[in-house]
């Protein structure tokens, strides 16, 4: 009985001589927001959305000024063959169609685009964090946000945030 004593006395003692654990946390918002790569991204992708908005708009135009003509012929052909002129309206119509669904495919696509892009930015964070957290001998690095608040209190001295940006962006100019 003795000897467990002194036993669980010995593993006490042991336990109490570890290293503290070193515990940090970043503001996950500030940090992808304020990532260089990801400003690039962005900007990016606005000029590929407002090239996209452009080319629509001389679509829409191009498409308007053909309907006006072709709605103008129907009413003309309407007097003398009422067939005709409800299978131009219809060819329009369906025309009108195929152009949105084709704006509405190519909108999806480059949003898809940006979102891979944007998990892409995110994954790398996510792996710069662990590796400075491994590399700087952290036990756990943690995140918050305004909108998910992990971390309700941590001293100044705690946050990262500042300093893992600094190191991404030096990184990302590499």
């Amino acid at each position: 009985m003795k000897n467990i004593i002194y036993l669980v006395f010995a593993m006490l003692f042991f336990a109490s001589c570890e290293k503290p654990n070193k515990i940090a946390f970043v503001d996950n918002g500030t940090l992808i927001n304020d990532y260089q790569e990801k400003k690039d991204v962005e900007a990016k992708f606005q000029l590929k959305e407002e090239a996209f908005r452009k080319r629509a708009d001389s679509i829409s135009q191009a498409f308007q000024a053909e309907a006006q003509k072709g709605q103008a012929e129907a009413q003309r052909l309407a007097r003398s063959n009422r067939q005709k002129a409800e299978e131009l309206m219809g060819g329009l119509q369906q025309k009108q169609q195929q152009l949105q669904q084709q704006m509405q495919m190519e909108q999806q696509i480059l949003t898809q685009a940006f979102q891979t892009e944007i998990d892409s930015v995110i994954v790398n964070v996510k792996d710069f964090v662990k590796d400075y957290g491994k590399k700087n001998g952290y036990n756990y690095i943690l995140g918050t946000s305004d909108a998910a608040a992990t971390v309700m209190y941590g001293a100044e001295q705690s946050d990262l945030t500042q300093t893992i940006l600094d190191a991404l962006n030096t990184d990302y100019k590499k």
